[in-house]
């Protein structure tokens, strides 16, 4: 089914999100640019409209519905931003929104939603377990459904990403983006590798359940256990019908890397001391791979994607102050 989605349609979305959606700066990492001896950029995703890349694709989805879909309200499942994402969109068109969060989703990100106005409902342990029921107010409602990475408009909408990329940066050699259901590294690399196919692309997850990475092993979508995590924005499984984001990770991904939470702490601290950036965990493990010289073959010109910035302050600031100490 990778196939179904084209550089046309990353194209389209970026004609259609515009009005909503920051083009956000690409800016070099001097200090990470010496540690590897490459070239390395950050595209600031953090300082996107409601503080990650979500946007995006949920503008991309939301705007794409008929008017009769959008008065019925729409409806998603959400470890955080991407809830966040929808209930912004829903709000700027006038529709409602329903947000299911799993308990694990942190204060900071439920409060975030509910001030925008959208209906939040908490119901499960884990991410699958929050599916199944907004599954069911879904069909009670009669919602329209956003997903949060397996759909091809959500998918194209994260792909403008990589569009900016080869406009701002248009001899990168590798690009490197925080992996979880894939919507972003599969909508980013389907951009790059269109423009030319030696562009290497890398995801990076935590070691604490990376369905994605799991089941590019396996071939097949693997249930994996959810933990407690700093990436909590990368949590969450893949759908056993899972229709875009698996084929298109094996088809367009060159490589997977995995960071331990150790990592990443010292990811966001780096990113806040060194350049003066409030990044969540799940942002940061692109800047955790490259800080532990796990990526090989960069080239001369990097790009990391920082995906997000949605943190407790009061976390990083216990972050920050550990790395100091």
């Amino acid at each position: 089914m990778a196939s179904t989605l084209t550089l046309r349609d990353i194209y389209l979305a970026r004609q259609r999100i515009g009005p909503v959606v920051h083009r956000t700066h690409l800016i070099e990492s001097p200090w990470l640019s010496n540690l590897v001896g490459a070239q390395v950029n950050l595209k600031l995703e953090n300082h996107q409209v409601t503080g990650s890349f979500k946007i995006r694709g949920a503008t991309n989805k939301i705007l794409s519905l008929t008017k009769e879909a959008r008065e019925r309200g729409v409806i998603t499942v959400s470890s955080g931003n991407h809830g966040r994402a929808v209930a912004y969109v829903a709000r700027r068109v006038g529709a409602r929104a329903v947000i299911c969060l799993p308990k694990t989703v942190p204060e900071v990100k439920r409060q975030a939603i509910r001030s925008l106005g959208a209906e939040t409902v908490v119901r499960g342990q884990d991410f699958d377990e929050a599916m199944a029921h907004a599954d069911r107010l879904q069909a009670e409602r009669n919602l329209t459904l956003v997903p949060a990475f397996d759909d091809t408009f959500v998918i194209a909408g994260q792909g403008t990403i990589g569009l900016e990329l080869l406009e701002d940066l248009p001899d990168i050699d590798t690009v490197v983006v925080p992996l979880s259901g894939g919507g972003l590294l599969a909508g980013i690399a389907l951009a790059l590798k269109a423009a030319d196919p030696a562009i290497r692309t890398v995801g990076v997850s935590m070691e604490r359940g990376p369905a994605m990475v799991e089941s590019l092993k396996a071939g097949r979508v693997v249930q994996i256990v959810e933990e407690p995590t700093l990436a909590d924005a990368l949590a969450g499984g893949l759908n056993p019908d899972n229709a875009y984001t698996l084929p298109m990770t094996q088809q367009y991904v060159d490589e997977t890397v995995l960071v331990s939470e150790a990592e990443i702490a010292a990811a966001m601290a780096f990113a806040f001391k060194q350049h003066h950036l409030v990044v969540e965990g799940g942002g940061a493990v692109g800047l955790a791979a490259l800080l532990q010289g796990k990526i090989e073959k960069l080239g001369g010109q990097v790009a990391v994607v920082v995906s997000g910035g949605n943190v407790n302050p009061a976390l990083l600031m216990e972050i920050v102050g550990r790395s100091e100490a």
